[in-house]
């Protein structure tokens, strides 16, 4: 499954996975327990896929930055969030060495890893970047040199 239906919702621990639509919100199930869950339009929700982490050039795709920690860990799961704070920013610095270390704060590189761990848990590792996303990038690396010219 991709992280277009995983989702994070303020206010709740763990991460979900989208399940139908209801006239006033959707059914999202926890990757963690299974539990089925109601969310209302009034919940902030954040789909994975839309989640960026800022660096000095650009914004990199949370699935660029999931498929980092996977091919440091072999597939395996990451450091734990709950590590100091010099820790855990040492490992995001290798794992993304350009992050924007104004705009990233230990927050973010927390839920990072805790749900780069939650999906090896429920086995949602492969974050590998498909055809149709790859020429996505090139398109815009191209678009990118050509404004730059």
């Amino acid at each position: 499954m991709s992280l277009d239906k995983v989702l994070a919702i303020s206010g709740k621990p763990g991460l979900y996975e989208l399940k139908a639509q209801t006239r006033g919100g959707f059914i999202a199930e926890s990757l963690a327990d299974r539990k089925k869950l109601s969310v209302s339009v009034r919940h902030n929700v954040s789909m994975l896929s839309e989640i960026a982490m800022y660096t000095y050039t650009e914004e990199v795709p949370l699935k660029e930055v999931f498929r980092k920690i996977a091919e440091k860990e072999d597939g395996k799961e990451a450091i734990s969030h709950k590590e100091s704070k010099a820790k855990l920013e040492e490992y995001f610095k290798e794992i993304l060495p350009e992050y924007d270390e104004d705009r990233v704060y230990v927050s973010d590189i927390k839920k990072v890893f805790q749900w780069y761990n939650i999906l090896v848990g429920a086995e949602m590792n492969d974050f590998s970047v498909s055809e149709e996303e790859e020429s996505k990038q090139e398109e815009v690396k191209e678009e990118a040199s050509t404004e730059e010219e």
